[in-house]
């Protein structure tokens, strides 16, 4: 899932906090409450739809029954709004102990202070449980600051069931390609009862990453520059007005309305698309939804070079803001590395990072469930190039990339005009 914000926002909110002194007077875990009887109670925010908010309510009871000195008050909130209310309470000094970040999120808030460094805590929060790979992905300049919730990556969300009705083939995930993809899905959408379309996807700049790399460019390099090309931008924008004129995905107006609305609303979630181009973790409430069995397939394109790559769903981070810092990381103890809050989160903020958890809910888990397991797999034997953390600034590359390809879908810029104005914006952006 692709997570905008508006930068602007974001930094006046942190910048100003910083201004105030915040994170000068912010509390180490020393100066907790030393007296092991003293009852704390952490803040816990995250976003999500209804089902993921009482499954981490149920595994919040479960931490509370296990350390009867610590409560939790959780704080579920839309997605929509969640990254505007985070950086205005970090700003207000009023930041939730423990909070969920995604994408970029743990670079731009670790390199302005907002985030406590866990190896201060790291007597109360084991991570040598975890995959290598999950641990490096939450560090930030060698500093861990934040915990991969669970693997995740792009993947091809196909409904079996509007392919069978429209009379169309899954193609051949091992070797289609992007044109396949758009041929398609447009005979799905005429083959299909009107409001019924072959893709529900709206490209975003986490497709334009793929889409770069399997041009063996990428979004990013290692020094935090950009590090794709003008054509290939030219090309994406192109493509994706293409898919919306050949009618193999809504319209203009109604991809922008699809880009707002909860999962459950979404084409797909209604049953009505064949394919969704999102993150695998999507899966399991796509089903729920819509009421079947979906199935993920891979990015077309991807040969002769994968532009595919693992990534962390979500990151647990703790407040530099925090006085419970070590109570604060035994909940992220216990959400990563126990067997109890896995049953109940199984694959909803991604794969499980810890071997042994992946194990015990192996049973467990749904069709779709394991269909995501098994694409993972698949995705981690793939010998895929490196991917990097975007640069401070980042965040915004994502609303930029929304913003222009809606005005290239409105006809208000060629792909041309809308690749040159994407790569100055962007490289403004992340200075």
């Amino acid at each position: 899932m692709s997570i905008n914000i508006n930068r602007r926002q974001f930094s006046q909110a942190v910048m100003g906090a910083a201004a105030l002194g915040l994170f000068a007077t912010a509390c180490s875990p020393g100066d907790a409450p030393s007296d092991p009887n003293t009852e704390v109670t952490l803040r816990f925010a995250w976003w999500g739809n209804a089902e993921r908010a009482a499954a981490t309510q149920k595994a919040i009871a479960l931490f509370e029954a296990a350390n009867p000195k610590i409560k939790v008050k959780g704080e579920p909130g839309d997605f929509n709004g969640y990254f505007d209310k985070l950086a205005t309470s970090v700003a207000a000094k009023d930041a939730p102990d423990v909070f969920t970040l995604g994408g970029a999120y743990p670079a731009e808030y670790a390199n302005r202070g907002a985030l406590l460094d866990l190896a201060t805590v790291d007597s109360a929060l084991d991570l040598s449980r975890l995959d290598p790979s999950a641990v490096s992905n939450g560090q930030v300049k060698g500093v861990q600051y934040g915990v991969s919730t669970g693997a995740n990556a792009l993947a091809m969300v196909i409904n079996p069931s509007v392919f069978k009705a429209a009379g169309v083939d899954v193609p051949d995930d091992t070797s289609w390609t992007w044109e396949d993809f758009r041929t398609t899905s447009a005979s799905i959408t005429t083959q299909s009862p009107a409001g019924t379309f072959g893709s529900a996807s709206v490209l975003t700049h986490d497709s334009l990453d793929a889409f770069a790399r399997q041009r063996g460019e990428a979004l990013y390099t290692e020094d935090g520059q950009l590090g794709l090309t003008a054509p290939t931008v030219e090309d994406y924008f192109a493509f994706s007005l293409n898919l919306a004129a050949s009618k193999a995905s809504p319209s203009a107006t109604e991809l922008v309305e699809q880009s707002s609305i909860s999962v459950e609303q979404s084409l797909m979630g209604t049953g009505k698309a064949g394919m969704m181009l999102t993150w695998s973790n999507s899966l399991r409430a796509l089903s729920s939804a819509v009421g079947v069995d979906l199935e993920l397939r891979r990015l077309p394109g991807e040969t002769p070079t994968p532009g595919i790559w693992l990534q962390s769903s979500q990151y647990y981070a703790i407040s530099a803001q925090s006085e419970k810092a070590e109570a604060a990381a035994k909940l992220i103890d216990f959400m990563v590395n126990s067997e109890y809050a896995a049953r109940l989160l199984l694959t909803d903020r991604g794969v499980p990072s810890n071997g042994a958890v992946r194990t015990a809910i192996s049973n467990d888990l749904s069709a779709s469930g394991q269909s995501e397991v098994a694409y993972l797999d698949i995705v981690g034997k793939t010998k895929f190039a490196p991917t990097f953390i975007g640069p401070t600034g980042s965040t915004a590359v994502s609303e930029i990339t929304a913003r222009i390809n809606t005005d290239v879908l409105f006809g208000k810029a060629s792909p041309a005009e809308a690749a040159k104005q994407w790569m100055q914006e962007s490289a403004d952006a992340i200075l």
